[in-house]
């Protein structure tokens, strides 16, 4: 079959093409001629991206409204974009994700890591959740969600309209069901032997991070007979983990009161309400008013929002990352543990790594670096694209 003719873009003559030759996802506002033509092109149009020779380059799914221009969607430019694409796309992420996971609990499309930039899907077992981020998507949203249910026999699929990346791409805030029945309630999604409770349709992202659990395994293997603290809890991601794994007791902090709802479900599902507490409160006041009662625990968790989301914020989100290792050191028993995560690209490992360290020094704490963790691979690095890398934990013992 013979693709269709696709519109053309081309790079500025001052571009240089190579790091989109060897692998670069984006191409920027600045980099590519803008004519009348091109600024014609509707958003999510599939268009061959050319250098300034007009050599192919691969095709682009265009935004002209967006600072990221173009994605790049495929290197073979004698391939056609359509459904079938999407359904093989789809089949070699399902596949690498059949092989890790014993149940269906995982997510599905990591972006650009998985050839599909700006797509997000999150599978909980007959349900996929789909945050399509980029125009391309959402111009082939009907396609994509044909695709999703012929690859992995899902029921229902859902869009979450929600998050930044839309609003950059001029895209609405509007969520939907897509295919099937939502859930009547919040779900519960079983993992590294604890249950949480997902809030499909109102919670955070697609309602649960699948990303931190390595990061959650690691931290319940030190937990075992343990009090835990868990600091920006959400569901409970570290101290249900830690409770499977046998904690003595955990304590969870939030700020939101339906998450800290959803974490004590989860416990209760679990057997373990009887060992599990509690506190809604701004983390940094909490952590203060427990090291003012003299509360100590042997693993202190820390797993903040992105305090780091842009280059602008960085040495401002530096700063809290430094605050909460100072405030959190003095809350870990002698001898105890301390786990401090990141989820902001903009703030790389080395920087990240270094506030964490000042912060336990300031506190009048010290102790070896037992552990690095990232993301699973369910969330597979880009290795063009750092913003891909995000998320970090390290692990002190104190």
């Amino acid at each position: 079959m013979t693709p269709p003719p696709y519109p053309v873009i081309r790079l500025r003559p001052n571009v240089e093409p190579r790091a989109i030759r060897h692998g670069a996802p984006w191409v920027f506002d600045n980099e590519i001629v803008t004519d009348r033509r091109t600024k014609a092109l509707s958003a999510g149009t599939i268009a061959l991206l050319e250098d300034a020779d007009r050599a192919p380059l691969g095709l682009v799914a265009v935004n002209m409204a967006s600072k990221i221009m173009a994605r790049m969607m495929e290197r073979d430019v004698s391939v056609a974009i359509d459904r079938a694409w999407l359904v093989a796309r789809l089949t070699r992420a399902h596949e690498m994700r059949a092989r890790l996971y014993d149940a269906p609990y995982y997510r599905l499309v990591h972006a650009e890591a998985d050839g599909l930039p700006g797509v997000v899907i999150d599978r909980f077992d007959d349900i996929a959740v789909i945050q399509p981020n980029a125009a391309w998507a959402e111009a082939m949203l009907d396609d994509l969600v044909s695709a999703v249910r012929e690859v992995t026999g899902v029921g229902t699929v859902l869009k979450n309209a929600g998050g930044r990346a839309r609003g950059l791409e001029g895209l609405d805030d509007q969520s939907a069901v897509l295919a099937g029945v939502a859930p009547e309630g919040p779900l519960p999604v079983p993992m590294n032997g604890a249950i949480y409770m997902a809030d499909l349709l109102g919670g955070q992202k697609t309602g649960l991070f699948y990303d931190q659990r390595p990061n959650h395994a690691f931290a319940a293997r030190l937990a075992q007979g343990a009090r835990v603290l868990d600091m920006f809890s959400h569901v409970g991601g570290f101290s249900l983990a830690a409770l499977a794994a046998g904690a003595e007791r955990a304590l969870a902090v939030d700020g939101s009161e339906p998450a800290l709802s959803l974490a004590a479900q989860g416990a209760a599902r679990m057997g373990r309400a009887e060992r599990f507490e509690t506190r809604r409160g701004d983390a940094f006041d909490v952590m203060e008013a427990l090291a003012a009662e003299g509360a100590q625990f042997d693993v202190v968790i820390c797993d903040p929002p992105a305090f780091a989301p842009s280059k602008q914020a960085m040495e401002k989100g530096l700063r809290a990352y430094e605050r909460v290792a100072r405030l959190a050191a003095p809350l870990v028993a002698p001898g105890g543990y301390l786990g401090l995560c990141s989820c902001s690209h903009a703030a790389d490992l080395s920087k990240f790594r270094s506030a964490c360290t000042r912060g336990i020094g300031r506190a009048g704490r010290s102790g070896p670096l037992i552990h690095t963790g990232f993301a699973g691979p369910d969330h597979p690095l880009h290795p063009n694209l750092a913003e891909s890398g995000y998320l970090k934990a390290l692990f002190y013992r104190l």
